[in-house]
């Protein structure tokens, strides 16, 4: 109980309960809302509730909600969704900390061997 107190939850659900209007949900579970009743969707409060109950990572927010969160565009990606580039890979939350993370070659967690120089590569002496 205290966990879930710690991050504020209990304002955050009050407030989403009392003033907010669902708009969509993305494809990891986080809930966007917007302030019910708002004339103008530029000043319009609108803000996103995280998915699971650990701690809070904003990099899960896929591009399109990003835009609308902030104002980039009025409409929702549940009503029009952004267009995909052919080039755009599907979006990944940041996966840094975990077992997914990127890590370069010789990394001592990826048996810290790095391929030998190639010969081309004379290093920096300062001038005497």
């Amino acid at each position: 109980m205290r966990d879930w107190l710690g991050w504020n939850r209990l304002a955050t659900w009050l407030f989403t309960r009392r003033k907010g209007e669902f708009v969509g949900e993305d494809e990891f579970g986080n809930r966007y809302y917007r302030e019910r009743g708002a004339r103008d969707w530029r000043k319009e409060r609108r803000w996103v509730i995280y998915a699971g109950d650990g701690e809070i990572e904003a990099s899960t927010v896929p591009p399109g909600w990003h835009a609308w969160l902030h104002h980039v565009v009025a409409e929702p990606p549940t009503r029009l969704p952004l267009r995909r580039p052919f080039w755009e890979k599907p979006h990944l939350p940041n996966r840094s900390g975990t077992a997914e993370a990127w890590l370069p070659p010789g990394h001592p967690l990826r048996g810290g061997k790095r391929p030998p120089a190639t010969g081309d590569y004379e290093a920096w002496r300062p001038a005497d």
